[in-house]
């Protein structure tokens, strides 16, 4: 009985010693399953970057191009469909060839003169007394176009004529300007009121300016395409 008290007591105290002995013998479980936690992370990550590049790249090379299209399709049909085609258009500037126009034409006039003058000085006496006196023709009235706004300021929109040649000269005015400022522009561009009115084109119907009225009175607020036409000659 003795010798089995003395065995137990030696293996209870021998425990202490091998659990110590197998923990040295067993790898750190907790730094291993951090270290996996770890790897699994970067691999997400670098996944993800992956990813997102691929989206970046069919968002820039491929939808986006074809979004920028489809509204250019969109603009192009809804621009034919309201006659507004001279939109899509650079179209062509006004200015110095309608000077250049005037100014030769009183150019003209002033030569003609000068040589009716000369003509009179170059006749006999007995004619040059009995001669009725020249008629001097009328002076043309020059027309004074407003100074065009900027495109950047407020308030202001831009009106084209779409006239017989086919040209169609675009300009931009102030809505608070004067309606006549259209005949007068339309007059300068080479079609004179006596022979040619102004028509809005959709719905199609006479233009009525009066000097009193400013473009917003009547009802040009936005970009608009106005027809020039020849007046009917009365019989």
């Amino acid at each position: 009985m003795a010798s089995r008290g003395v065995v137990g007591i030696f293996l209870l105290s021998s425990i202490p010693i091998l659990c110590l002995e197998l923990r040295r013998g067993i790898p750190d479980l907790d730094e291993e399953e951090e270290k996996n936690e770890e790897r699994q992370k970067l691999a997400r990550k670098k996944q993800e970057d992956a990813q997102g590049e691929k989206v970046s790249r069919y968002l820039e090379n491929v939808l986006k191009p074809h979004q920028e299209m489809k509204l250019k399709k969109m603009e192009e049909r809804f621009y034919q469909m309201t006659g507004e085609t001279w939109k899509l258009s650079n179209g062509h500037k006004l200015g110095s060839n309608e000077d250049v126009v005037l100014e030769d034409a009183s150019q003209m006039s002033f030569e003609t003169s000068n040589r009716e003058a000369a003509r009179r000085r170059n006749l006999p006496k007995s004619f040059t007394r009995v001669s009725p006196p020249v008629k001097q023709p009328p002076q043309k009235k020059v027309l004074d176009l407003p100074e065009e706004p900027p495109e950047t300021a407020a308030e202001v929109v831009t009106v084209a004529l779409r006239c017989p040649s086919g040209c169609v000269p675009r300009r931009r005015f102030f809505k608070s300007c004067s309606s006549q400022v259209l005949l007068d522009w339309m007059t300068k561009v080479g079609y004179p009121t006596s022979l040619y009115s102004l028509s809005t084109s959709f719905p199609r119907r006479p233009l009525e300016v009066e000097g009193s009225w400013t473009l917003e009175d009547i009802g040009i607020t936005v970009d608009t395409v106005l027809n020039v036409e020849e007046k009917k000659q009365s019989s």
